[in-house]
């Protein structure tokens, strides 16, 4: 009797969960076992039964991915069927750095067994650097598959594929050229980087990321030094531990066993009584502009040394953009558009990890450690004849500047339709020269702009999509497709509504059906994003 076969579901923004759900469903069968794979929405809780494993990464404020919301709103329903038939198992990708970690995960295993499906293995959440959590979670799901299939003969393990390793080996590249892009009087300094990839081995795709790994600011080090008493020349495994705190733990962002130590340090109850995480909004926001050395800093007994801190730090994880330029019209570097976050908190300046990595102590001629983010989930259409509607503010422009030059040098015809913000025209409109010369030139066939500040009321990129919604709808029903890049916990939730709504009014369709449609968009991969 042959085992049933397993259904693999994903939830993914980034491509990250997508690949993990193929790898999986590889490894499945190469025990025997038949297994498919599809984004959650495709799927419907009253056809779940049998053995189903899902792999999920969590957005926006603990939000599904946008290609497994509505499937969460069919399975939260009150009306929503039971699921006594279902086997399933859950994993997240997250990074615990956020307050919400794993959350569409949680949800997802919870609800499935408050509808009476049958847990397999424990939920597994995933942090960051994920790889060596998923293959342990995929031995023990594929045990426990064979376990539960007893006619199964155990086959030879499957290869992991090839993707994998080229996701997340490290390569050395150099910088090129850093400049900045933002004008005078802008808000925020973003710069273009360029990177040579001359034989660093990295083969890019239009919509791919490059993960960048950072050095930590100097002076955050010293200070941490000198807060643990120590002169940074003790060893750690063969280094100094001046350089672990600099290139191989996270001391901006203080990782959860960290916060629970010091919960259990503190002298004063309301601090206890805060970190121990009663409440967690408060807990969100009493972190947000902390880090590692502000905790060290709180009245503690004893205090913590450094052996033991360094149990308590995440590794220091690499940070990830949007590839802003195509191989095909630059195949031998990758072209980066970073903001660099800067802000002052409890007394101190503060910076972002890698934006001021890149910005403040890395030079043209510098070398840089980097991974490549293959998103297979963010592609131009492969009809060269498509059109094209993007929607990216600020950053969010990067991956549409190289769809732009890709499309131009494959020569496709389909029309393109740019939805640009940010703050000021004068000192926001990043790449405006040039985009502002693809419409000229005809490239680039719509481009509307939307300055929140340039005049008494704030204006979005959503505000020109509800004043060009009927052009929007009618682009849609000819079968452009819809891209989105940018802001995950604010501008990506204003466009998806923003979109709905045109969906709605331009089509004469009620809301459910305006979802449904929309729906259909992401499930004929017509509507994607990349968010953050």
């Amino acid at each position: 009797m042959s085992p049933p076969p397993v259904r693999v579901l994903y939830g993914s923004e980034t491509g990250n969960a997508e690949g993990v759900a193929h790898d999986l469903a590889a490894a499945v069968q190469g025990r025997g076992i038949e297994a498919s794979v599809n984004m959650l929405d495709d799927a419907a809780p009253d056809e779940l039964g049998g053995w189903v494993l899902v792999v999920t990464a969590t957005t926006g404020d603990g939000d599904m991915p946008y290609n497994a919301d509505r499937f969460w709103r069919a399975l939260a329903a009150e009306t929503a069927p039971r699921l006594d038939g279902l086997v399933f198992s859950v994993l997240g990708l997250g990074d615990s750095g956020y307050f919400h970690f794993c959350q569409a995960a949680r949800d997802l295993d919870a609800r499935f067994e408050e509808l009476g499906g049958l847990r397999l293995r424990p939920l597994r959440a995933c942090d960051f650097e994920y790889q060596d959590d998923v293959e342990q979670w995929t031995s023990e799901i594929l045990d426990a598959l064979a376990g539960a299939a007893q006619t199964i003969e155990r086959a030879e393990p499957v290869e992991t594929p090839a993707e994998e390793p080229r996701r997340h080996r490290p390569h050395e590249v150099t910088v090129l050229r850093s400049r900045r892009l933002s004008g005078t009087g802008s808000l925020q300094e973003v710069r273009h980087v360029e990177l040579s990839l001359a034989g660093g081995g990295v083969a890019y795709q239009a919509g791919d990321s490059i993960g960048i790994l950072p050095r930590n600011d100097p002076v955050l080090v010293e200070h941490l030094l000198a807060q643990l008493g120590a002169s940074g020349h003790e060893n750690v495994s063969g280094r100094s531990l001046h350089e672990v705190l600099t290139s191989a733990y996270e001391i901006s962002r203080p990782s959860r066993e960290l916060v629970e130590e010091i919960g259990r340090r503190a002298e004063d109850d309301e601090l206890v009584s805060l970190l121990a995480g009663n409440d967690r909004r408060a807990l969100h926001e009493f972190l947000w502009a902390r880090d590692v050395l502000d905790l060290l800093r709180l009245a503690t007994r004893p205090p913590l040394i450094a052996d033991e801190l360094l149990g308590l730090l995440r590794p220091l994880a690499h940070r990830s953009y949007s590839i802003a330029s195509s191989p095909l019209v630059s195949p031998g570097q990758v072209d980066l558009t970073v903001a660099t976050l800067r802000y002052r908190a409890q007394g101190r300046d503060r910076g972002g990890v890698c934006s001021t990595h890149l910005a403040d102590r890395i030079t043209e001629g510098d070398t840089a450690t980097v991974v490549l983010e293959p998103n297979e989930l963010f592609r131009c259409p492969t009809d060269d004849g498509a059109a094209m509607i993007m929607v990216g503010p600020g950053t969010g422009v990067a991956p549409f500047r190289a769809f732009l030059h890709e499309r131009r040098v494959r020569g496709a015809r389909g029309a393109h339709w740019l939805f640009f913000g940010g703050r000021h025209r004068r000192c926001d409109f990043l790449y405006g020269d040039e985009l502002t010369a693809m419409e000229r030139d005809g490239h680039l066939d719509r481009l509307n702009l939307a300055f929140s500040r340039d005049q008494p009321e704030k204006i979005y990129v959503q505000t020109r999509m509800r004043e060009q919604g009927k052009r929007l709808y009618a682009w849609l029903a000819d079968g452009a497709h819809f891209y989105v890049c940018g802001d995950a916990e604010e501008m990506a939730g204003d466009v998806d509504l923003a979109l709905l709504e045109i969906v709605a009014e331009h089509g004469t369709m009620s809301a459910d059906d305006a979802a449904d449609y929309v729906a259909g968009l992401k499930r004929d991969k017509r509507y994607l994003r990349d968010v953050y």
